[in-house]
């Protein structure tokens, strides 16, 4: 408004310092200027004020995005923090994951080579019921009663003998070899045995005298040892037949490759 003011006082000096009066036309024409100088002047006022305000606006939209571009730069560097820091674990986990995948295929590879020796060893037993397979990476040697025992026994035959002869001249050449010698029963009750009362106790007694032969006789380290029995409560054939019950009434031989390496990886 000042601005209207100082071109009307303007052109009332010039009017007076020219000392000309005007016509009715010229004054008219004067009017109209000043008119579209206002006109001019409001317009340019009103574009300021909404220059001012748009300014204040993109100002605090400025502010605003500094503000989220900080915000994401530090959300940034944090994930980009956990990312190495999960690639780092990740290559850890997987150096180990080679070190035990490498331990375990060591370990097949002995069970795979032992039995191979096994079975060429006892390949005169096995039409007496002898077999030897491997099971979850260890040999499991598997000897029917009959091979072993007289009916309702615990006192090894001599083709018994013999079969635990052949067997501990691998072993013996196999020092880490752990093994574990479990007795099975069938499920009948056992009957006028004298001091064996039942299963039990004709499975531990049976596991019992394999493991003392193989120690005493054959003279494999009794550390390597261990005997249990497992009564009739592990069958491998549960028919309820003949043919079932004797393949049930049983001693296993089971050949574990000893995994020190493995147990030492996973207990880092």
């Amino acid at each position: 408004m000042k601005t209207k003011y100082l071109l009307l006082a303007a052109a009332f000096c010039i009017a007076i310092s020219s000392c000309k009066i005007l016509s009715p036309k010229e004054y008219r024409s004067l009017v109209a200027q000043r008119d579209s100088l206002n006109t001019r002047t409001g317009t340019l006022e009103s574009q300021l004020a909404q220059l001012q305000s748009d300014t204040t606006r993109l100002h605090r939209q400025i502010a605003d995005l500094l503000n989220n571009n900080s915000a994401l730069t530090n959300n940034l560097d944090v994930t980009s923090t956990k990312a190495n820091q999960l690639a780092a674990d990740l290559q850890k986990r997987e150096a180990r994951l080679k070190e035990v995948e490498a331990i375990l295929k060591k370990r097949d590879e002995a069970t795979n080579a032992l039995k191979n020796k096994l079975q060429q060893a006892l390949l005169g037993f096995q039409a007496s019921g002898l077999t030897v397979d491997i099971r979850n990476g260890k040999v499991y040697v598997s000897l029917t009663d009959k091979l072993l025992f007289p009916s309702g026994s615990i006192v090894i035959d001599d083709k018994g003998k013999q079969a635990l002869k052949q067997l501990a001249e691998v072993l013996n050449k196999e020092p880490d070899i752990n093994m574990a010698v479990e007795g099975h029963t069938d499920d009948k009750k056992v009957k006028n045995l004298g001091q064996i009362k039942d299963n039990w106790d004709l499975s531990v007694l049976r596991a019992t005298s394999v493991t003392r032969y193989l120690t005493e006789v054959e003279m494999v380290d009794p550390h390597r040892l261990t005997a249990t029995g497992k009564g009739e409560f592990q069958p491998i054939d549960s028919a309820g037949t003949d043919d079932a019950r004797t393949r049930n009434r049983r001693i296993e031989i089971v050949l574990s490759p000893k995994l020190d390496e493995l147990y030492n990886l996973i207990s880092k």
